[in-house]
C-alpha cells in the first residue's frame, strides 16, 4: 500500500533529521564514562598472557594450566571493556526531576510535530 503525501513527507522529514543528527548519536557520551586507556593495557596484557597460558596449556596438555589461561584471558577482556571511573565525575541525571511519560504513541508524536510545523509556515 502506497504512503499518503503527508506520510512521505513525515518520512522524508524523519530521513533528513536523522542524517543531520547521525553524528550527535555516534558522539554522544555514555552517562559521562568513557573507556580507560590504562584498563585497555592492562587487559590486552592480560589476554597475552593468557593466551600463553592456554597454548602452553594445551601443547603440554596440562588441562589446569589451560583452563586458568583461559580464564587470565576472560578477565583480561572484561578489564579493557570496563569503563574507567574519572575523578570528580558525578553523575547529574540523578539530581533531575523526572520526565512525565507521555502516552502518546510514537507516531501520534510525530504526526503532532509535523502538524505544528505545517501551521508554522
Amino acid at each position: 500500500m502506497p504512503l499518503s503525501e503527508q506520510e512521505q513527507r513525515l518520512l522524508d522529514e524523519m530521513e533528513r533529521h536523522l542524517m543531520r543528527n547521525d553524528a550527535d548519536v555516534v558522539s554522544a557520551p555514555r552517562d559521562g564514562r568513557t573507556l580507560s586507556y590504562r584498563n585497555i593495557v592492562y587487559g590486552t596484557i592480560l589476554v597475552l598472557l593468557g593466551l600463553g597460558g592456554l597454548i602452553v596449556g594445551v601443547s603440554q596438555q596440562l588441562i589446569v594450566v589451560g583452563v586458568i589461561g583461559f580464564v587470565v584471558m576472560l578477565g583480561g577482556v572484561l578489564l579493557a571493556v570496563t569503563p574507567g571511573r574519572g575523578p570528580g565525575k558525578v553523575r547529574v541525571e540523578a539530581d533531575r526531576p523526572a520526565k512525565p511519560q507521555n502516552s502518546a504513541s510514537f507516531m501520534d508524536r510525530m504526526n503532532d510535530r509535523w502538524d505544528k510545523r505545517q501551521e508554522e509556515r
